[in-house]
């Protein structure tokens, strides 16, 4: 499958949010918020663009040769200078295994040194197994450090990061 990735703008919010509601509803187990967060009241014109208008943030899709976005990630900014967080990286069932997950952290990576970041970070849940393969294989390295606690307070999600080569 060829996959290329797209920038989007705040004007590609309908974009952003189709690709965000089939994540949440495909993989809730892979994200902070849920599906209902982005549904009914939340579904508004204003949030999905205000995420994308974040400063300092980069949102792209993935989009197969025949059209169809299959996948999505985010860069935003972080409070540790030189950090930018990875988000938001969904790969729908269909792209999974052909490198699209990899395309997208390239992206980012790639985005991220050409504003000055050394360092790449990410949260992810100790029960995603194919999400930590993937950052593995993209270089990827537990910190050691957790994050916040889901809502049940059973699981908190692990920081993996990657140094940007090329930084500066």
């Amino acid at each position: 499958m060829v996959t290329t990735v797209r920038t989007l703008t705040v004007e590609d919010w309908p974009v952003w949010r189709e690709l965000r509601l089939a994540a949440l509803a495909e993989a809730p187990y892979a994200f902070g918020t849920t599906l209902a967060q982005w549904q009914g009241e939340g579904d508004r014109p204003d949030r999905w663009r205000a995420r994308l208008a974040t400063p300092g943030s980069h949102h792209v899709a993935a989009v197969a040769e025949d059209g169809v976005r299959v996948g999505m990630a985010a860069g935003m900014p972080t409070d540790s200078p030189g950090t930018v967080e990875l988000m938001s990286l969904w790969v729908g069932p269909r792209a999974r295994g052909t490198g699209t997950g990899e395309l997208l952290i390239e992206e980012i990576g790639s985005w991220s040194r050409q504003q000055g970041a050394h360092t790449l970070r990410l949260a992810v849940l100790p029960t995603n197994s194919a999400a930590l393969r993937l950052y593995r294989r993209a270089g990827f390295a537990n910190s050691g450090v957790r994050t916040r606690q889901l809502e049940d307070g059973t699981i908190q999600e692990l920081i993996m990061s990657r140094q940007l080569l090329g930084a500066g």
